[in-house]
């Protein structure tokens, strides 16, 4: 309510004269008025509680205000700290390959030969029958998880995986209903794996499904 700019003319320096004057001023502003909830007890009239009730419910207002922006900052943090999980721990190979895919696109103009060998269509595949023989079962976590990358792939690819000099082979190879998954390999699908934490920012997950499913895509970088 009394926070004001003020002029370096109007400060004090922190010594032991001053702080006993602002004692001083502190014990004579104490003797004339007693500060409720921010306003001053001696603009009510005696007796009425209107200020009071109206100051009460002002501060609860902050205090509740203010928890709710704290617990939303926890919560964003979270959910950052989860999203940087992958970028975190993306193996440095995997970025190098990345960085030269990079160059040779659109420095060198070297474009991919097209369909790739393995595809990610094969890729995903052979991830999944990996885990299955490592884990003796069907996991249906994975299966969902590498039926989802293949989806969200397909789609991806021509809004925000391709370079711009990358357009034209785009429609000369995916026509009808050819999917992008079983013509473009490795190179693209890292990265599809770039670009998953600002996909999945927009995905309403709890916080402990989101690590579990950063964890099996950071298995299957590995």
């Amino acid at each position: 309510s009394w926070d004001e700019w003020v002029a370096s003319d109007r400060l004090l320096k922190l010594t032991e004269e001053n702080v006993r004057k602002q004692l001083e001023l502190k014990n004579q502003s104490g003797d004339k008025t007693v500060r409720t909830g921010g306003r001053s007890a001696q603009h009510n009239p005696k007796g009425s509680n209107v200020d009071a009730k109206a100051d009460k419910e002002d501060t609860k207002g902050l205090v509740k205000g203010k928890k709710r922006k704290n617990q939303l900052g926890v919560e964003e943090k979270e959910r950052r700290s989860s999203e940087s999980l992958l970028m975190s721990q993306f193996p440095v190979t995997l970025k190098k390959q990345l960085v030269d895919d990079w160059e040779f696109v659109t420095q060198l103009g070297k474009l991919v030969k097209l369909p790739r060998s393995p595809t990610v269509d094969g890729i995903l595949t052979k991830y999944l029958e990996y885990r299955v023989k490592k884990d003796n079962k069907i996991s249906d976590s994975c299966a969902e998880v590498t039926k989802g990358l293949r989806c969200y792939f397909d789609k991806a690819l021509p809004a925000m995986l391709l370079y711009k000099k990358e357009q034209k082979q785009y429609k000369e190879e995916i026509k009808g209903d050819v999917s992008p998954s079983t013509v473009y390999g490795a190179e693209h699908l890292l990265r599809l794996f770039v670009k998953l934490p600002e996909l999945l920012s927009s995905v309403n997950m709890e916080e402990d499904a989101l690590n579990k499913l950063q964890q099996k895509l950071l298995d299957i970088l590995k």
